[in-house]
């Protein structure tokens, strides 16, 4: 796979160094003088100095021919500049941008520049994780599918422990896919028994999570028909 990666700071060079190792071709791209020469000494050919934002810059590295463009410059305009010319332009299918202000998000997504990751999202998803309210876990979200894969503890008071995943009456737009049990892991049948302590991974339309929810946490609705 050949990658080519706009920006030469921490997260292009780590990017760059991973990459290489796994035997993919990757041309580094830097606007920075003093930050290329010091990526020369290390990456030497892979490193190219110049404003990724240019196109004669772009088509040096190759552009024509990438597989996929990764844009991870300190300049969220500059990221979405690249893609947009990468995609648009290049007809290149695979592109990563980097999110500086997790507030640009929205912009990204408008420009149809998928996946855009924002490190202060990636942070927050991770104290979801920790610290999940009422045991949920968001897991992924599928956008272009308008799909996402969340994960739920059951407690020992919710409504669907000690219930039969074919009695569970779960909203529409949802579906339980697996369980995870003293450590392993299994696709339920319709007379599986919910136990508490399960840890249930469940499909489901976008906004429903809130729902969702109240299914596997104590105090919550009526699990079953």
């Amino acid at each position: 796979m050949y990658v080519i990666i706009a920006g030469a700071g921490k997260v292009g060079r780590n990017l760059a160094r991973e990459l290489i190792s796994k035997g993919h071709e990757v041309t580094l791209i830097e606007v920075d003088r003093e930050r290329y020469l010091a990526m020369e000494e290390v990456f030497e050919h892979a490193v190219q100095y110049g404003d990724a934002t240019e196109l004669w810059v772009l088509e040096r590295a190759g552009i024509q021919r990438a597989d996929l463009v990764i844009a991870v410059t300190g300049d969220d305009e500059d990221n979405m500049l690249v893609c947009q010319v990468a995609k648009e332009k290049y007809l290149c299918e695979r592109i990563i941008a980097r999110v500086n202000n997790p507030r640009n998000h929205e912009h990204f997504k408008l420009l149809g520049i998928q996946p855009a990751v924002s490190a202060t999202d990636l942070i927050l998803r991770l104290i979801e994780h920790e610290v999940p309210r009422y045991g949920l876990v968001h897991l992924l979200a599928l956008e272009e599918e308008r799909l996402e894969i969340i994960e739920l503890e059951v407690s020992a008071e919710s409504p669907v422990a000690g219930v039969r995943v074919s009695e569970i009456r779960l909203p529409e737009g949802s579906l339980i896919i697996s369980v995870l049990r003293n450590g392993s892991g299994f696709v339920p049948k319709a007379d599986t028994i919910i136990e508490a302590g399960d840890e249930v991974l469940l499909v489901l339309d976008p906004g429903l999570e809130e729902a969702i929810t109240q299914f596997f946490s104590a105090n919550g609705r009526k699990a079953s028909a």
